[in-house]
């Protein structure tokens, strides 16, 4: 799953570091919103603003386990 995210995201982000341990401090509101959308399309979850979270969004390890905790809670 998680390479499948980052081959997601650095087609959507490309100027995005996303080994990044702090990936949060490098998107703007357009890529975080582009980073909900593109993981909600690709695994049928309903992900919003509240998912929007500094923890949530901090590191590509991060964003997979908001993604399976998703799935889970489905």
């Amino acid at each position: 799953m998680k390479e499948r995210i980052r081959q997601l995201l650095e087609d959507a982000l490309p100027l995005v570091d996303l080994d990044s341990d702090f990936l949060f401090s490098e998107l703007d509101s357009l890529g975080v919103t582009t980073i909900l959308m593109t993981l909600s399309d690709e695994y049928g979850i309903q992900l919003d603003a509240a998912d929007a979270t500094p923890k949530n969004l901090k590191s590509l390890d991060s964003l997979v386990a908001m993604v399976e905790n998703k799935l889970k809670a489905v």
